[in-house]
């Protein structure tokens, strides 16, 4: 799979992990053009098996992706909308499709997102930001509308009802350690600490089976806002889609075969065990 072509960011494969670097203009804006780009990448992702993780990260010092080009929304209609009249905003439809793709995806922040570009790492799997370079926003209510990237549907998801409303109706800046409390980000690092966290953390994952990790992502995200029999049920339809798909009987025979679970040193050293059985295909 090539990526190649785009107007808005660099991609760079390295084994199993491929790294966009957003990089346009002087502020990485969310214009059509990066709407463009990230659609065509979400497409190739949707059918590449050998790309595990994607990791995106901006060359701009100070910003990661700015909000939504103002241009585009200067152009909205004046005119309310019957609910069963609405249709997905191009920004929602993009996210979305990031959202879904079968890699593991992180976000690795060390400068601004705010407005669209925070919504558009809301919507990554994971998110890890530097220290007193990452700030985040959700301005839009100061400028009379509301996050619409997925901002007002997913902080709820990640943050909890009072936090996500205070993180949108406030229009404040949040730094790295307000976000790692609130949870809208997994981690917040010291920044000579952020790059070989997240080099390691998508090197460990890029060793594991890609439908293995798609089937962990689908199920966590079906799961979350279903009823508890209706998650249960979507548990066990993603773990017969992975074992029809990966090692994962081979490795489990081998493990029975070889006695491995009844050693106490493997049970002490499971961290180290796990990827000694990648070797079983």
């Amino acid at each position: 799979m090539k990526y190649e072509n785009f107007q808005t960011f660099t991609a760079e494969k390295n084994e199993g992990i491929l790294t966009i670097t957003f990089d346009f203009g002087a502020v990485n804006v969310q214009g059509q053009e990066m709407l463009a780009d990230l659609n065509s990448l979400a497409m190739r992702l949707e059918r590449d098996r050998n790309t595990k993780v994607v990791v995106f990260q901006s060359a701009n010092p100070e910003i990661w992706v700015c909000h939504y080009d103002t241009e585009l929304l200067k152009d909205m209609s004046t005119v309310a909308v019957a609910r069963n009249d609405v249709q997905l905003l191009d920004l929602q439809e993009v996210c979305e499709r990031i959202s879904k793709v079968p890699q593991a995806t992180i976000a690795k922040l060390e400068g601004f997102a705010r407005g669209g570009g925070h919504e558009l790492a809301l919507a990554l799997d994971m998110r890890f930001a530097a220290r007193g370079k990452f700030k985040f926003m959700q301005m839009e209510v100061g400028m009379g509308i509301l996050p619409c990237g997925g901002g007002a549907s997913r902080m709820a998801r990640q943050t909890g009802l009072g936090r996500a409303l205070e993180i949108i109706l406030s229009a404040r800046d949040f730094d790295a350690d307000e976000a790692e409390a609130y949870g809208t980000i997994n981690k917040a690092l010291d920044p000579e600490e952020i790059g070989e966290y997240v080099d390691k953390l998508a090197h460990r994952i890029s060793k594991f089976p890609a439908e293995s990790i798609n089937a962990c992502k689908q199920a966590v995200y079906e799961s979350i806002d279903k009823p508890i029999d209706e998650a249960l049920k979507a548990e066990a339809y993603w773990l017969y889609q992975a074992t029809s798909k990966t090692p994962a009987i081979k490795r489990f025979t081998a493990a029975d075969e070889q006695g491995l679970e009844h050693d106490i040193e493997n049970q002490r050293n499971w961290n180290e065990l796990v990827m000694k059985v990648q070797d079983i295909n």
